[in-house]
């Protein structure tokens, strides 16, 4: 197996993660996408830690990751948003991350995750990040 660093645009390299997925894990990665660009049309799409879609806007907003049971959104300072309609059904236990785990057949709570997604761009934008911007990223609507 090749070690090599994958290379290429960010957003590229999602929409072939999508491709390859090729079943229900890649059409609800793409919804999961569709999202939060919706909700936050200046968010920055990166592929980080060996192949991980995350979304940026002033510091991490959530990650994307795949699994054969499950698509994984992972919201970086969950912990710190309110979840009114009960989204996050993950990683309740951390003081930081909170996640969803979407399994086929879920149904998406349209008006509920974009709010959540923007809550975490308020968030961010709030406390903003100590990196400096670094390389790997793109501008998701390109």
């Amino acid at each position: 197996m090749d070690d090599a660093p994958i290379q290429g645009n960010p957003s590229d390299l999602i929409d072939a993660r999508i491709r390859a997925l090729g079943d229900w894990r890649g059409a609800m990665l793409a919804r999961i996408r569709a999202l939060i660009r919706r909700a936050d049309p200046e968010v920055v799409e990166e592929w980080k830690w060996r192949g991980v879609p995350v979304w940026s806007h002033a510091g991490i907003l959530c990650t994307g990751e795949t699994y054969k049971e499950v698509v994984k959104m992972t919201f970086a300072k969950g912990a710190a948003l309110e979840d009114p309609t009960g989204l996050f059904n993950a990683s309740l236990d951390g003081n930081t991350r909170r996640a969803i785990d979407w399994r086929e057949g879920d149904e998406i709570d349209e008006a509920a995750l974009m709010a959540l997604i923007r809550a975490a761009v308020a968030l961010n934008a709030a406390k903003p990040s100590r990196k400096p911007a670094g390389k790997g990223k793109a501008p998701a609507g390109r």
